[in-house]
């Protein structure tokens, strides 16, 4: 299993990736993540970017054992053994699903704060890749 983004495709999304930056319809206000070109809950076509709250709740999450992530993570779980990955509800409404780094899943619970941090991802093609990972607002 795979989760391989080509470089060009990496580079084109990256305010996504880094700034979380998402896009507003002026017209709607429906505010979308990642940055599209038609609404998720209307046929607003008109997204000019806007960027997220850094900060949210855990709407969901689940463990990833040993052998369960995608090939570029082997590393890190290597290192961890588990991987710790959520549906973050984001302050300002859209929901990102993303890593959680620094919690105890034996701790951690559906409504807890977190924040969102620019942190290495896993290396393809020879590039670092980073990208937002989400950090308990208070350690658990």
């Amino acid at each position: 299993m795979s989760s391989y983004i080509s470089l060009p495709l990496y580079a084109a999304s990256i305010d996504a990736r880094l700034r979380l930056e998402g896009g507003r319809s002026p017209s709607t206000d429906e505010l979308v993540y990642p940055p599209r070109t038609v609404g998720i809950t209307s046929d607003a076509q008109d997204f000019e970017p806007e960027t997220l709250a850094e900060t949210g709740t855990i709407y969901s999450f689940t463990v990833i054992a040993r052998g369960g992530a995608p090939a570029e993570f082997d590393d890190q779980q290597t290192m961890t053994g588990t991987i710790l990955v959520g549906v973050i509800e984001m302050t300002d409404g859209p929901r990102i699903i993303g890593q959680i780094v620094g919690a105890d899943p034996d701790t951690l619970a559906i409504g807890d704060p977190v924040t969102a941090t620019v942190r290495r991802l896993y290396d393809q093609e020879g590039i670092v890749r980073y990208g937002v990972k989400f950090a308990p607002a208070t350690p658990t």
